[in-house]
């Protein structure tokens, strides 16, 4: 079962035209299993774009959150440029933590990354599905959840009363 926001990340930068993997498996031990798994990799050939999100929903501390951005960033700088190899020269890889549960007044960044609140996410998608009316721009039915966001847009009234 996929991990909801993982899949609403990953289909909000497909959906904008980036190559994405998810839950990638990087660094094979010698003795079976990998040094860690990255969420959310994508790539933007045309802007030269290439984004590493690790999308989060836990309370942790940021003592607790920065040791495990630190190693899931350290090890996306390390093996990234080898899952891209076939691109040729890659950009900057900018790393991204996205944050359900933070304040959105004390941080901007951990382990390295940039945070981006949920709240952010959402009005940046909300932004672009309220522009695209399902008559006549239909999200792609591939983006399941986009698109619930956008029939949402479109038919959810601001009142109390439903329309017949």
């Amino acid at each position: 079962m996929p991990n909801f926001l993982e899949q609403l990340v990953a289909e909000w930068y497909e959906f904008r035209g980036y190559f994405v993997r998810r839950n990638v498996h990087v660094g094979k031990l010698s003795k079976g299993g990998y040094e860690c798994e990255l969420d959310i990799i994508a790539f933007n050939p045309i802007n030269r774009h290439l984004v590493h999100i690790e999308p989060s929903m836990d309370s942790d501390s940021w003592d607790k959150r920065e040791r495990r951005f630190t190693r899931k960033f350290s090890a996306g700088k390390k093996y990234i440029p080898e899952i891209f190899s076939g691109f040729g020269d890659l950009p900057e890889i900018y790393p991204i933590a996205v944050f359900v549960f933070a304040s959105d007044k004390s941080r901007t960044s951990v382990g390295g990354g940039k945070i981006l609140h949920i709240k952010e996410l959402m009005n940046e998608i909300k932004n672009t599905v309220n522009k695209k009316k399902i008559q006549n721009a239909a999200i792609p039915e591939q983006f399941v959840i986009l698109r619930s966001l956008q029939f949402a847009a479109n038919f959810w009234t601001h009142d109390d009363q439903y329309d017949n």
